[in-house]
């Protein structure tokens, strides 16, 4: 009764949002970010306050913003541990403290944990789900990057509430009545979930995150020897790095976009 499969994480952030949405309401979402979350969002006329992750305390949130940007139709915070795009793994410590400004607002987190595990820097990768009952968490999971199975669209949704708040809200109702209408898993795919789940040898895990760490050290070098771009924070976890260009260094470069534009026609 806890867990919901979803078609994938990109399907189960669809589904929240959904369920999430009413006339007036507005979602808290970190920048950087996935920007799947504030597609949805406006699809579904769910306002978005955006509060900032800080790059000089490790891409941590900046809880004094989502303090001030919440309102009486706040309904959720998101966040994305380990991270995309800035591939930061947070801290034991500070996820608490997101879980106690979540109680502190009334609203609920949604922990995007979709690396959830590919953790290979300082910090041991800490599931949102440990908090749930400071706040109620809605985590969003999937097998594609822990196992490498993209392909496979199978993801989930799972609430950590054991004092049933989500329940007496309506929310996990609204998940289940958006579910009967969407699409499900691939039924093959369900079928082989348990043997996926308990069966997968620790060695397999081991090994993915070796190679991740192994890229993670190599990009990082890469990009520090560049002239123009800076990576902040090394890359603990996910598959991903955020840098910083110095635009006085870039002739013709107006902002980061342009670059990114420019970059992508040179390299097609």
């Amino acid at each position: 009764d806890d867990v919901f499969l979803t078609v994938g994480a990109n399907h189960a952030i669809e589904v929240v949002i959904t369920a999430l949405a009413r006339p007036g309401a507005n979602i808290l979402l970190p920048r950087p970010g996935y920007p799947l979350y504030e597609a949805r969002a406006d699809f579904s006329n769910l306002e978005v306050h955006h509060f900032d992750l800080l790059p000089e305390k490790g891409w941590e949130v900046d809880l004094d913003a989502v303090t001030a940007l919440a309102d009486d139709r706040t309904v959720a915070i998101a966040i994305i541990n380990p991270g995309n795009p800035c591939g930061n793994v947070f801290r034991y410590e500070h996820l608490q403290k997101v879980a106690e400004t979540a109680r502190k607002l009334g609203i609920l987190v949604i922990a995007d944990e979709v690396y959830g595990h590919l953790s290979f820097g300082s910090n041991p990768f800490v599931p949102m789900g440990v908090f749930g009952s400071i706040a109620p968490v809605l985590t969003l999971g999937t097998i594609s990057k822990r196992w490498i199975v993209p392909g496979w669209r199978l993801g989930w949704i799972a609430i950590t509430d054991p004092n049933d708040i989500l329940r007496k809200s309506g929310v996990v109702k609204s998940i289940q009545s958006y579910l009967c209408i969407t699409a499900d898993p691939p039924t093959l795919i369900q079928g082989a979930v348990p043997q996926i789940l308990e069966k997968t040898a620790e060695c397999f895990f081991s090994k993915t995150v070796n190679l991740l760490r192994e890229a993670a050290d190599k990009c990082y070098d890469g990009i520090n020897e560049i002239p123009c771009i800076t990576c902040p924070n090394k890359p603990e976890g996910s598959m991903s790095a955020m840098v910083k260009l110095n635009l006085a260094l870039l002739e013709g470069i107006d902002d980061d976009m342009d670059f990114s534009f420019k970059l992508g026609k040179r390299n097609p």
